[in-house]
């Protein structure tokens, strides 16, 4: 059976297993070439190695049970006042089983993080919490989406632009990925980075800067780029870009030469020719792939620990593969804990912890560990009132959040952004109180951010190297706030 040329290049390039034709074609290809501008900018020490890991959190973590104070002191929330609204319908935890945490910006007051952040039973590490002594662990406490900065006034009067469609799950996800709020969005943060940087900082990079490990997500999808997906580690490297259909066989060797030849013709054509340049450079990847060293520190078998293993292989790859900037995306789910929440909520952030402290300990043994960051972001906070009671007890959509940044860079051991009406970044834990977005009988304990994602996200960029004059196009509402620079990265 004869076939056209288009035929067979279509059928060729449809064997390259992976995504690579489809999400690469701008990146590499002629739209990319005339979509980046004279304003893409060459950062000082472009060639060195930095990368952004976010973990997400599908469904929007419980932070009132993640971080929760561990003092009495009567000036500022205290355990007492947690334990008072969530003990008697089962939703406090002890006080005895929190992981101490001192914290500088609060007066050295003690806070507890979940005791899951601790060594666990079945665990192949202590966990996350012991970095927050090596001051390798920040949290950015109640922090959300926000158009602006926002009072309980104002909330309530609808005196200012607010976030688009709150409490909504797809909605919040979309404005914490997009990295601003107030509209719908078709690009995310980690995307439009990777738009301004990929020319000046991963100019011979085989594959794109922006990576999921967790399928198609608005993070990674940028104006001119589109991420690279791959499997979690349960895929070796040697396989996510391995050409299906040219073997050791006669037939399959002579389809390799077509192919090849088929890539030299028709140059004239920009298109022919941006197409040959991505399957190209998709070849040399997967050539440099085929040969990884596998990672020396043991990694969990959950989801979220296979996820970050690879991007671990991933980085250890990061010579062969000519990158100097890479974002990666994973995420843990379930996190949408209406119902059954203490046990549920344990058994998430174990996964999370543990397998973070395999990353952050495998970035150690790859000698980058201060170029590396890890941070969090999730849909929204949960309500401070339970939803249930008993076993069954759980929590309802709310509003600002408590979020985690580790790596060796990170200015750790203290809490960072803006303060709450109590004149701290922690939020006064009362229904009706002046962090509360409701009164009255309506008051849950929504707590109104008072940092931003928009600050949270711009902090980053900045470490990662994104130039200033560009930070208002990566986070069109920066500007509405006071500083983009919640200083937690050097």
């Amino acid at each position: 059976m004869k076939h056209t040329r288009r035929e067979f290049i279509k059928k060729s390039g449809c064997a390259l297993s992976m995504v690579t034709l489809a999400t690469q074609f701008q990146h590499f290809g002629l739209m990319s070439a005339l979509a980046q501008d004279s304003e893409t900018a060459q950062p000082e020490n472009a060639d060195a190695y930095k990368a952004l890991v976010l973990v997400f959190m599908s469904g929007g973590n419980d932070g009132n049970n993640t971080l929760i104070p561990n003092h009495n002191d009567a000036t500022v929330s205290n355990y007492s006042s947690y334990a008072a609204a969530r003990n008697t319908q089962g939703l406090a935890l002890a006080q005895n089983q929190l992981l101490p945490i001192s914290v500088p910006r609060m007066n050295g007051l003690t806070y507890g993080l979940h005791p899951s952040f601790g060594p666990v039973t079945g665990g192949i590490n202590n966990g996350i919490h012991e970095l927050w002594a090596q001051q390798k662990l920040a949290i950015v406490p109640n922090c959300g989406t926000l158009v602006r900065p926002t009072s309980k006034s104002q909330y309530q009067g609808r005196t200012v632009p607010l976030p688009y469609q709150l409490f909504s799950h797809s909605d919040q996800v979309s404005q914490f990925q997009a990295g601003f709020a107030g509209s719908q969005a078709f690009t995310g943060w980690g995307g439009r980075i990777s738009d301004r940087m990929t020319i000046g900082n991963n100019p011979n990079g085989l594959i794109p800067m922006v990576t999921s490990i967790s399928g198609a997500q608005l993070f990674t999808a940028g104006q001119t780029t589109l991420p690279m997906a791959v499997n979690n580690a349960g895929t070796s490297l040697s396989s996510v870009l391995n050409p299906l259909g040219f073997g050791t066989s006669t037939a399959q060797q002579a389809r390799l030469t077509a192919f090849n030849q088929l890539r030299t013709m028709d140059l004239n054509s920009n298109y022919v020719k941006a197409a040959s340049h991505v399957t190209n450079l998709a070849m040399k990847a997967n050539q440099a792939l085929s040969a990884f060293q596998e990672v020396t520190v043991p990694f969990p078998t959950s989801s979220i620990g296979l996820q970050l293993k690879q991007v671990a292989r991933i980085i250890k790859k990061r010579t062969d593969l000519s990158v100097n900037r890479q974002i990666f995306y994973v995420q843990i789910g379930s996190f949408d804990t209406h119902t059954n929440q203490v046990a549920n909520q344990a058994t998430l952030l174990s996964q999370f912890s543990q397998a973070a402290r395999a990353f952050y300990d495998e970035m150690g043994a790859q000698n980058v560990q201060n170029d590396v960051t890890l941070f969090t972001l999730s849909d929204f906070g949960r309500t401070f009132n339970p939803a249930g009671t008993g076993g069954a007890v759980g929590s309802d959509h709310a509003w600002g959040n408590h979020l985690f940044v580790l790596g060796g860079a990170v200015m750790g051991g203290d809490f960072y952004g803006g303060n709450a009406a109590n004149g701290t970044p922690f939020p006064t834990l009362a229904f009706n109180g002046p962090d509360d977005a409701d009164s009255g009988t309506n008051a849950r304990g929504r707590w109104i951010p008072t940092t931003s994602v928009d600050q949270y996200a711009a902090t980053l960029a900045r470490w990662f190297g994104l130039p200033e004059n560009q930070m208002a196009s990566v986070f069109p509402n920066i500007n509405n706030f006071s500083t983009s620079n919640l200083m937690f990265m050097p």
